[in-house]
């Protein structure tokens, strides 16, 4: 998207290095990567982050500023993901968007926003690997004039807090065998911040506990990184509640998950937001179905999405779980980033944080791009199988 860096690096392109280049990255991850890295990293024009950012914090506010929103967002919240001592405000936002050309020119739309953290550790490995590999010069992955040092500072604020590191945990699933596993390590590389299994805590008293090198270490603060929806999904047995009485700090919360989520897109006004409608609420199908995704609401990475839903596939959802649902025009993103297979789509997720407040209100700091290019319908691993310049990239400014 920035022409001049785009045709340099084409030309320089080798297969040798982007071999190189995942070689660079699994070894600061420590790890092999299991999902795509796409061959180039994405140059972003400073106009478009700075609109990017911009849209960001204003459909923010929009959420959080609302009153209304508020006590529906808190409604929906399952009672077992309800916690006693929860964040007031989420920590960690993602927003992301497609983009399409317009006569004004590149323009952002909305496909999803979400209160959950997101790769904070992977992006800078990525990004540093890109530089080192290709030899790009003058270019950052920080955003709003962050360095890496200060990058790093208010990221330690938001994932450890006052705490000792040892006492802090990354909470997943089996977190081995997520594909976000080089996130995780990363994570302990800059953070000391170590992925626990949700399922090996122990709770004594008000206390969590965990084995750390042998020895059981209480837990004074959950970055949390269980996915409710597989929480769900998988039925499993804790040795916790999330509901419980703990004496400990949670960021990342899980009830955000549900408040800031797809939920959200119908309350939302902004010439970036594509018509987003509760199932619930659509008195007749469009006509032009082709045009129209059903999404359900909590959902993650993409889940359950059907595009273009017929007659039996909505009259398959019974009339008590259609608020669980969405129906949003199909916006066809632009290709805009040339590779020598042809034009690629690109997805960019704005990485926010909280960073203090001003005048009572919560305040979100813009910190990384995270990028994923595509050529299929959506830009998930299983819709751009076999293809090449395709999968997660760093972006760079």
């Amino acid at each position: 998207m920035v022409p001049e860096r785009r045709r340099a690096f084409n030309e320089r392109f080798t297969e040798s290095r982007y071999q190189r280049y995942r070689g660079a990255i699994e070894r600061r991850c420590g790890t092999s990567i299991e999902f795509r890295l796409s061959e180039t990293p994405c140059f972003l024009p400073e106009r478009l982050v700075d609109e990017l950012v911009g849209t960001s914090h204003v459909l923010i506010h929009q959420l959080l500023d609302n009153r209304e929103y508020r006590r529906a967002a808190d409604a929906v919240v399952p009672s077992e993901f309800r916690l006693l001592h929860g964040e007031p405000e989420p920590t960690f936002i993602q927003v992301d968007f497609g983009l399409v050309e317009t006569r004004a020119g590149l323009e952002p739309r909305l496909v999803e926003l979400q209160a959950f953290p997101s790769l904070y550790g992977f992006q800078v490995a990525m990004a540093d690997a890109a530089i080192d590999t290709y030899d790009l010069a003058d270019v950052t992955p920080f955003l709003n004039g962050l360095s890496r040092e200060t990058y790093l500072a208010l990221m330690r604020r938001a994932i450890v807090g006052d705490h000792d590191p040892a006492e802090v945990v990354l909470l997943e699933i089996d977190p081995r065998h997520q594909k976000t596993w080089p996130d995780f390590v990363v994570t302990e590389q800059l953070w000391g911040v170590r992925a626990v299994d949700v399922r090996s805590v122990v709770r004594d008293g008000r206390r969590l506990w965990y084995d750390r090198n042998g020895r059981l270490t209480p837990i004074a603060r959950v970055y949390n990184r269980v996915i409710p929806d597989e929480l769900q999904h998988r039925r499993l047995e804790l040795g916790f509640d999330f509901r419980d009485d703990l004496d400990l700090e949670w960021t990342g919360g899980p009830d955000w998950f549900f408040r800031i989520s797809k939920f959200s897109i119908p309350w939302l006004r902004h010439p970036a937001v594509p018509r987003t409608e509760y199932l619930s609420a659509v008195a007749k199908m469009p006509e032009d179905r082709e045009n129209w995704l059903l999404k359900p609401l909590f959902s993650f990475a993409g889940g359950g999405i059907v595009f273009a839903p017929t007659d039996a596939e909505l009259a398959a959802i019974a009339a008590p779980d259609r608020g669980q649902y969405v129906l949003q025009e199909r916006v066809p993103f632009s290709p805009t980033i040339d590779t020598p297979y042809g034009p690629t789509q690109a997805e960019i997720r704005i990485m926010l944080v909280h960073d203090g407040a001003e005048d009572g209100k919560p305040q979100y700091r813009a910190v990384l791009p995270l990028v994923r290019m595509g050529r299929g319908k959506m830009m998930g691993v299983d819709h751009n199988k076999g293809l090449r310049w395709v999968g997660a990239a760093a972006g760079l400014v």
